[in-house]
């Protein structure tokens, strides 16, 4: 009887989704196609015998259970749902062709009216408690639906559209781990549309920070390396020490020509809430160029309270509605300096809606040609985003193309924009104002690896993107949720296979970014767009072939992104970057292949990795052969000195100066081997590439 579970899905094709107002009328096509869907999926039966016509919906029931009956009083196990009663009536059995699935179906049996209430009354078989519910409420008896059944499929004298049946289960299947009793009271409620049914909600259980975005405000589990994992990687211990105390990123905020354009406290909340709403970005911003940092700090802004609005599922009560705030935004927040939004978006989002004002100060202080790229861009995203909303994405998008198109309004448009405001800065090439492609590229590039960074805080939210196209190849339950029941070893291979092929389609970005951090030539800008390419690459190293993907959201060391931020002040720093990690993506796929692992995305996999390799290995190998050289060359030097100082020692000092020696020697490798890994020794060792970048104050 487990057959007749269709648990419609958001995202399908055709539509399974229905409004208060089919469930009204009965329609409920929605109810119907996924009926249709399961069926072909658990009996194999072909959609063309099963014309969505031919089913006739009757009414809804809200029922629960515990699975007490299988798995014991303290069953952890049950069943709480509101279903939708169809039937579907055939000439004759050969009408139908059966083909059950092994894995969901054991046997399937054609009964009689009189054999049905037979095996019923046998203790020895098990029923679902809400089949027996609805066999002994309607089906059977003086007036039941399988007596009248032509009454019941012609007419609809046993319609009830407007209410919701409520039933507790027998009481065997009461009880389990919650010890769930009598949720009414009585066998049998009745509930009316209007009422209860629509405001009962379920509250997630709380694994993450609640204030953070990432991990969608605490729904999702953030999986990160343990502490011991962290330190245990020298190198990336002594990079986040020479962030805190050698060298750190500066902040360019507090200059003279900054304080003087801008109200005090309104730039000191954009400073904060940035830091706030993302910290990663923030450091990177701090550090550009006084005549640019407040306008991408602006752009920025503007941009996330877009997207915040956008990101919110409960505060708008139509599609409609939500539209229209997207619509008007840059002729709202960008034109009312009184503007502001209260009820959107969570924790520190949510903030910054709340006083956009402060905000809009700083936006009206800038430029005239940066607050007309800013609103250009702002308008024409958030005519994108609209175009999305009315979509169903609760099983992602539909194809590549319509992935690409997502991509390029949410990110895509921020690569043109920040173009056009590196421009307008006369810090970079007047040709930067028109450099579309490129800077397109860059954008899909970071908004496709959080994509699949994302997998199931998407999913939870009921807003995915993995595209159908994609995905489809490897569910088999035709559910983009498959691939979160990781216990299941199918499901866990099957969705790596999906997972890498869509870690394949961003790395094919990589030589297209390269090409556009090679035109830049503002040390400070360079940095700004360059941090965010190696970190994401690195997010895609640590997804590709990665299970935790579909559990939680994965995140890299720490110490990591602080090493790889410090040697990101050149192209020979970016590409050695990229190298390493095209490389490790490369072996991951070649161990996985070795393994067993039949990934039908192996090849393109190796290619796009021998694209990027081949366009940084030069830069690599020349910085690889000069980094081994200076991390030699001052514990030798050092070696020397301490030799010649021993030779002029007299023969009572030499014993006691050996173990001196030694430890000096060791300890000056340490060292040379560490200020390697910091680029201390960058001004006095050029590693090459980038030499092109100068400083802003330079230019």
């Amino acid at each position: 009887t487990n057959t007749c579970c269709s648990h419609p899905l958001h995202g399908m094709e055709p539509s399974e989704v229905d409004t208060p107002e089919d469930v009204k009328k009965g329609t409920v096509m929605g109810a119907k196609n996924a009926a249709i869907r399961k069926l072909g999926h658990e009996l194999g039966l072909p959609s063309n015998q099963l014309p969505v016509d031919g089913f006739k919906f009757l009414t809804r029931l809200h029922y629960w259970a515990a699975d007490t009956i299988t798995h014991g009083p303290q069953s952890p196990w049950g069943e709480h749902e509101i279903d939708y009663v169809l039937f579907f009536t055939v000439p004759s059995r050969e009408c139908l062709s059966l083909t059950p699935h092994p894995d969901e179906v054991d046997a399937v049996k054609w009964v009689t009216q009189t054999e049905l209430v037979s095996m019923m009354e046998d203790t020895n078989l098990l029923f679902s408690p809400w089949f027996r519910l609805i066999v002994n409420k309607w089906m059977i008896g003086e007036n039941g639906w399988w007596n009248s059944l032509k009454t019941t499929i012609t007419t609809d004298k046993f319609c009830d559209y407007s209410k919701v049946h409520c039933f507790d289960p027998p009481a065997e299947h009461m009880g389990g781990a919650g010890s769930a009793g009598p949720l009414y009271g009585s066998t049998t409620a009745v509930i009316s549309s209007a009422s209860k049914e629509e405001t009962t909600t379920i509250a997630p259980v709380s694994v993450g920070d609640p204030t953070k975005k990432q991990g969608a405000y605490g729904k999702i589990k953030t999986h990160t390396e343990s502490k011991l994992s962290q330190i245990s990687h020298l190198d990336e211990v002594w990079s986040v020490l020479s962030l805190l105390y050698i060298k750190p990123l500066q902040s360019n905020l507090d200059t003279p020509d900054i304080r003087e354009a801008f109200d005090h406290a309104d730039l000191a909340f954009c400073d904060d809430i940035i830091g706030k709403v993302s910290r990663s970005f923030a450091g990177v911003i701090r550090q550009l160029p006084p005549s640019l940092l407040v306008d991408v700090m602006v752009f920025y802004l503007v941009l996330r309270a877009l997207d915040t609005i956008e990101d919110d599922m409960t505060a708008f009560a139509t599609d409609e509605e939500k539209i229209k705030y997207l619509a008007q935004f840059h002729r709202t927040a960008l034109a009312d300096p009184l503007w502001t939004l209260d009820g959107v978006g969570e924790g520190d989002e949510k903030l910054l809606l709340q006083n956009f004002n402060k905000c809009h100060a700083v936006f009206a202080a800038l430029s005239p040609s940066s607050r007309r790229i800013i609103t250009d861009i702002t308008q024409r995203m958030a005519t994108g985003m609209s175009e999305f909303v009315v979509k169903d994405l609760g099983q992602g998008t539909v194809d590549i193309p319509q992935y690409n198109r997502y991509c390029h309004f949410v990110a895509g448009l921020v690569g043109e924009g920040l173009s056009r405001l590196f421009a307008a800065s006369t810090l970079e090439s007047r040709s930067f104002e028109k450099e579309l492609h490129l800077g397109d590229r860059m954008g899909l590039f970071l908004q496709k690896t959080n994509i699949i960074r994302d997998y199931l805080e998407d999913y939870v939210d009921g807003r995915a993107f993995w595209p159908q196209s994609v995905w489809k190849k490897y569910s088999k339950s035709g559910d983009l949720g498959y691939f979160a029941k990781q216990d299941v070893a199918d499901n866990k291979e099957q969705s790596l296979k999906c997972l890498n092929e869509l870690v394949t389609d961003a790395l094919e970005l990589v030589p297209d970014c390269l090409a556009y951090l090679s035109k830049l030539r503002c040390e400070e800008i360079f940095r700004f767009c360059a941090i965010p390419q190696v970190m994401a690459i690195a997010t895609l190293d640590k997804c590709y072939n990665n299970p935790d993907v579909f559990t939680g959201v994965v995140k890299i060391r720490k110490g990591l992104a602080c090493k790889m931020l410090l040697h990101s002040n050149n192209m020979s720093g970016v590409h050695c970057t990229f190298n390493t990690f095209a490389k490790n993506i490369e072996s991951k796929a070649r161990k996985a292949r070795a393994a067993g692992a039949k990934d039908p995305s192996f090849e393109r996999t190796l290619q796009a990795c021998k694209i990027i390799c081949e366009s940084t290995n030069e830069e690599y190998s020349a910085r690889h052969q000069k980094s081994m050289l200076y991390r030699f060359a001052l514990p030798m030097g050092l070696i020397v000195v301490s030799s010649s100082y021993n030779r002029m020692l007299s023969k009572s000092s030499k014993d006691s100066y050996v173990g001196l020696t030694s430890t000096f020697a060791i300890s000056s490798f340490l060292l040379g081997w560490s200020l390697n890994f910091l680029d201390i020794g960058r001004p006095f060792f050029s590693f090459g590439g980038g030499g092109k970048l100068k400083k802003a104050s330079s230019l």
